[in-house]
């Protein structure tokens, strides 16, 4: 659906990891009238304006739609494998990658918590340096990193370290100014409390956890304020104060970036060798095969990803 409207949209160039005849296929029964072509990374290019770029995999799909199936997690894996591949080794300047299922993935064996551990794991393997990926969901009205993400509640106080924060704000700090062209990034940190923990009354991790890492931040040469009260750092003349907003936790972070623009918003991976951007939503396996999905956040994701990688490739270039 994306490809179909590329001209309007003025998208740019991509082709995708998959399978040819699941592709042709889906879009017959859908009646979107595209044509989709089989080529290689190399002469993707020049077959996107007439027709959508399919670089085949050795896996095949079952297509069933809206039903996991864990003989569908080879063809995913390799799809990861080959879209970093193709962008470490300069035939793809970054990559997108489409929302995945992660019960099937695990129950074929995959070890990894996500695409975004995954992806690390490739690029240390590729480069033989530990990275630390950051998420952050960068939308039109609020760009916000969690720093820890996929655990329970519960758990957060727990795992949450000053070491944590101070390098997850560094990583998005370092690729704000790298990558997204701004020049003295200015960075909000929540807290993790009601009211930032109101001097220890509300829980002490403010104290002792949060407000030591935005010391050390400043000390850096940093521009980071905090911790910030969470329920008033996001409206529109707080977020006008700052380009980021470091959280604590996965919702505090999630919940306001989708309800400004849930549409729009970006999922993009940041500290990795690459770039790597995403829609910020999930497979949505209950509307899967109707044709009713909306492709705006995997567009918003490609866009990014060109600002991204031409941003990337300008601060490279002496």
């Amino acid at each position: 659906m994306a490809w179909a409207d590329r001209k309007r949209l003025a998208l740019p160039s991509f082709y995708v990891l998959g399978d040819v005849a699941l592709l042709k296929g889906r879009a017959a029964a859908l009646g979107i009238d595209i044509r989709v072509q089989e080529t290689a990374p190399g002469e993707a290019s020049d077959a996107f304006d007439g027709a959508l770029p399919v670089v085949p995999l050795e896996n095949r799909f079952l297509d069933q739609p809206g039903l996991p199936n864990a003989a569908n997690a080879a063809g995913i894996v390799e799809a990861i494998d080959r879209a970093v591949a193709d962008t470490m080794g300069g035939a793809a300047s970054a990559v997108v990658t489409c929302p995945i299922a992660k019960k099937p993935l695990y129950d074929a064996g995959f070890a990894f918590p996500g695409h975004t551990e995954y992806l690390a794991h490739l690029s240390e393997k590729a480069t033989g340096r530990a990275v630390t990926p950051v998420m952050m969901l960068a939308g039109p009205e609020l760009r916000a990193v969690p720093v820890t993400i996929h655990i329970p509640l519960s758990e957060v106080p727990r795992r949450l370290t000053t070491a944590a924060i101070v390098e997850t704000a560094t990583i998005t700090e370092r690729d704000l100014a790298g990558r997204f062209g701004i020049a003295a990034p200015r960075l909000a940190i929540a807290g993790l409390n009601p009211h930032a923990g109101e001097m220890g009354a509300m829980g002490e991790e403010d104290e002792t956890i949060v407000r030591p890492a935005v010391e050390a931040l400043r000390a850096a040469g940093i521009d980071a304020s905090g911790p910030l009260p969470a329920d008033t750092m996001f409206h529109a003349a707080a977020r006008a104060g700052y380009d980021a907003a470091i959280c604590m936790y996965h919702d505090q972070a999630l919940i306001p970036a989708k309800a400004l623009a849930f549409d729009e918003t970006v999922n993009v991976t940041l500290g990795l060798p690459f770039v790597r951007t995403s829609p910020d939503h999930g497979t949505a396996f209950g509307i899967a095969g109707k044709g009713v999905a909306r492709p705006d956040s995997l567009v918003a994701a490609l866009r990014l990803a060109k600002r991204l990688a031409d941003g990337r490739a300008r601060a490279a270039t002496p």
